[in-house]
């Protein structure tokens, strides 16, 4: 039999010109739309003059910090928390046609979001988060017909929440609370939206049907009202008093009594005498009415807003903490369950609800007796300065939210300043709660914020904790790159590693099963800035993560970068979860870099595993401390055996501790002239070696 073979012939001439010829010019129209592409970055970031983002043009511009490309274009921007201070340049963004994610959360910048953003039909995700920008929505951004993420919150936005945001079919994500925005929310029906926040704005009115399925943390801060709010109802008119058709005579000159009328059905005039008397005992109240009025002047400008709980009180003070012009907030203490509080809020034309009837007293769920008066109870031996009514009387500040609920700054009205912490997701019973709350609150170490007291109902959760001035490591670290922040010196880092560690390892003295399960930097508050006290750094949060469950038991997006592989639940954390943690907490301040950010896409330790050498390194410790490089390289080789996949390999934190300490000793000795500034470079001194402030 024959066999037969297939054969191809060679191409004819034309077509292979024709192919020669597209590959030709593919590559340069590729290669030109890239280099379009790193001009308007280079144009963007050099408006301004950063050192931390440090962009190589002989280097792909697809390998630069924060850019990731697809299909030879960039198509995601994400500087998170990298110091840009200023106004986003005009003609800069909007030329990055290929654009999908736009980052640019918890920097300084300033002024309005520039309307060509709204040119990239590409975008699908715009982060802006935690800015100064100013102005209102650019109306070209609601057109983008792929947006599904749009987060504009903690700015000084203002104008209304337009009705073209119905536009965004796709949006899934939208926050913009702590903004100016005014007037009243639309009915956005946007059914693909399963991500919402508005609070902390200066909205008013009822609540739209299609946003009502988001809870009322969604609108806090605000005289709203509708579902999931209490519902709207106008408050009822003050009739006039209505009096009989023969209190008056009709007058004379009428046209419907002639003058026979009078005389036939007149007056006595004793009755006449009476009637002016009471009409003028009636004006004699009327004024003193209106006087009593004018003698409160709040209470012509504002409402009774129902609050049913601490928490809502605090929230409807913080707005004027924050700066907003919103008039002060003054109403009476919360009492207990039985009366709701009264807290004025402002009106701008909103129903709200009037205050309803006193409620019968709610019954305990453990013991069935009645609920006892709402209290806080303290720990310790500290005198008792304030209770649960000064508490609620504080104005109040957001400070920030995380896995188990939203932080406060409460500045009470004798001046002292605490953090209130409002738990979420807590459905322990309340002698459940009772005794693990008091494990927490009777640990007493230098570096762990101390529990000063507590709160206790089946609604409300609230924990009270020493205020720490400095904010957190994490702000220190990544808030404020820009030229105005003083650098962050070795000898600064290192103490606050070793504080931290103090501070973790007390906490693993405790118990063999005790461990804080949510170390992070954000968890690593500072009191002051003298690093020469053994105390200017402290652990929060601790023991919160086996009192907290639900949806606040499993790791934010920022936590689980911290987290060990073999955690999945906040819950299950152990003290080798614990060692992991610390471990990733010091690759960031080594490297300046927050988790999540290394280069590439991969988590820290393992850009660090794979790149490892002086040159990961912040910038900052290699300029103003060159000598201690050794100190650093040591220390991270400790952070990467804290960062081991396998936990039984992990050292204990009894072991970090004693190495971190060796370090530090070498650090001293090598460093005679260092002192205890947080500034090296002499520009800003802020304490002399014996720690007093210069």
């Amino acid at each position: 039999m024959a066999s037969h073979h297939c054969r191809v012939g060679p191409l004819p001439a034309p077509a292979l010109l024709l192919l020669a010829f597209c590959l030709l010019i593919s590559t340069p129209i590729q290669m030109q739309d890239l280099n379009s592409d790193a001009s308007a970055l280079l144009a963007f970031i050099s408006s301004f003059g950063l050192t931390s983002v440090r962009w190589n043009q002989s280097k792909d511009t697809c390998t630069w910090q924060g850019i990731t490309c697809q299909s030879g274009r960039v198509a995601e921007l994400r500087l998170p928390g990298v110091g840009l201070r200023g106004d986003i340049p005009q003609s800069t963004l909007g030329n990055l046609t290929a654009l999908r994610v736009l980052s640019l959360r918890f920097n300084a910048l300033t002024g309005p979001i520039p309307p060509e953003l709204g040119d990239i039909s590409t975008l699908s995700v715009i982060n802006l988060q935690r800015n100064k920008l100013t102005g209102e929505i650019p109306l070209t951004i609601l057109s983008l017909p792929g947006l599904t993420q749009l987060n504009l919150a903690e700015n000084q936005l203002s104008g209304l929440i337009a009705f073209d945001f119905a536009k965004l079919t796709s949006l899934q994500m939208l926050y913009l609370e702590l903004n100016m925005f005014q007037g009243q929310l639309p009915d956005l029906n946007l059914t693909a939206l399963s991500g919402f926040n508005v609070s902390f704005n200066e909205l008013s009115g009822p609540i739209p049907p299609s946003l009502s399925r988001f809870d009322a943390t969604s609108f806090l801060g605000m005289p709203l009202c509708g579902k999931p709010l209490p519902p709207c109802k106008d408050l009822a008119p003050v009739e006039p008093p209505v009096l009989p058709p023969t209190a008056f005579p009709p007058h004379a000159s009428s046209s419907e009594s002639p003058p026979h009328t009078i005389k036939k059905h007149g007056l006595s005039g004793g009755a006449i005498a009476g009637i002016v008397i009471g009409i003028a005992a009636v004006l004699l109240v009327a004024a003193s009415i209106f006087i009593l009025v004018l003698r409160r002047p709040e209470k012509s400008y504002t409402r009774a807003y129902q609050v049913e709980s601490p928490h809502e009180a605090m929230a409807l003070r913080a707005k004027e903490a924050m700066g907003s012009p919103t008039p002060t907030v003054r109403g009476p203490p919360l009492a207990a369950r039985t009366a709701p509080a009264q807290v004025p809020v402002p009106v701008v034309g909103a129903a709200v609800s009037p205050p309803r009837a006193v409620r019968p007293p709610q019954r305990d769920e453990d013991s069935g007796a009645s609920a006892p008066k709402r209290r806080l109870v303290f720990f310790g031996r500290l005198k008792k300065t304030y209770d649960l009514e000064d508490l609620l009387r504080a104005s109040a500040e957001v400070l920030g939210k995380g896995a188990f609920g939203t932080t406060y700054k409460a500045m009470l009205e004798m001046g002292q300043v605490v953090a209130v912490k409002r738990l979420k997701e807590v459905n322990t019973p309340e002698r459940e709660f009772r005794d693990k709350i008091t494990a927490i609150g009777t640990m007493e170490h230098p570096n762990v914020v101390p529990l000063r007291a507590y709160y206790y109902n089946r609604d409300e959760k609230l924990l009270v904790y020493d205020y720490m001035p400095m904010g957190s490591l994490s702000s220190l670290l990544h808030g404020n790159r820009g030229s105005g922040r003083p650098p962050l010196n070795w000898g600064t880092r290192s103490s606050i590693v070793l504080a931290a560690a103090h501070g973790l390892e007390y906490i693993h003295s405790v118990s063999p099963q005790s461990a804080h399960g949510n170390i992070k930097a954000s968890n690593i508050l500072l009191s002051g800035t003298n690093n020469s006290s053994p105390e200017w750094a402290r652990i929060a949060d601790h023991g919160l993560a086996h009192l907290v469950g639900g949806p606040a038991a499993v790791p934010t997006r920022g936590g689980a970068f911290y987290k060990a592989p073999e955690v999945t639940d906040l819950r299950r954390a152990s003290q080798k979860s614990d060692v992991y943690s610390f471990g990733v907490l010091i690759l960031e301040l080594l490297t300046g870099r927050a988790p999540g950010q290394a280069d590439g896409g991969v988590d820290l330790p393992r850009w660090v595993q794979q790149e490892f050498s002086d040159q990961l390194l912040d910038v900052e410790l290699l300029r103003e401390n060159q000598i201690a490089v050794q100190e650093m390289m040591r220390m991270m080789q400790l952070a990467m055996e804290c960062v081991g996949l396998d936990p039984d390999r992990r050292p204990t934190m009894e072991s970090v501790v004693r190495q971190i300490e060796d370090i530090c000793d070498l650090a001293k000795s090598r460093s005679d002239s260092m002192g205890s500034s947080i500034d090296d470079t002499g520009e800003r001194p802020l304490t002399s070696r014996s720690g007093k402030f210069l």
